[in-house]
């Protein structure tokens, strides 16, 4: 099967991929809304890790746009298909 890049892809490697990635994604959501529960901005900020926040805001950074081109995909294909 070709995708829209233009390469052979493993359509049951892709499916795999994504359901794993789905369960360390809600994995990690759960991890953030532990902290994000029992500590303000302010203490996170203050008591934190400079390093450390940096690090987890840049991975919710990069997942964010990464999503937001799969969602802009499938509104593009869905709009196509109406």
């Amino acid at each position: 099967m070709v995708s829209g890049s233009k390469k052979q892809i493993d359509i049951a490697r892709l499916k795999a991929d994504l359901a794993a990635a789905s369960v360390e994604l809600l994995s990690a959501h759960c991890a953030a809304d532990r902290v994000r529960l029992q500590y303000s901005p302010h203490d996170i900020v203050a008591f934190g890790e400079p390093r450390t926040l940096q690090r987890a805001i840049a991975s919710a950074e990069a997942l964010h746009s990464f999503f937001s081109q799969v969602q802009a995909q499938i509104n593009h294909e869905e709009g196509a298909n109406r």
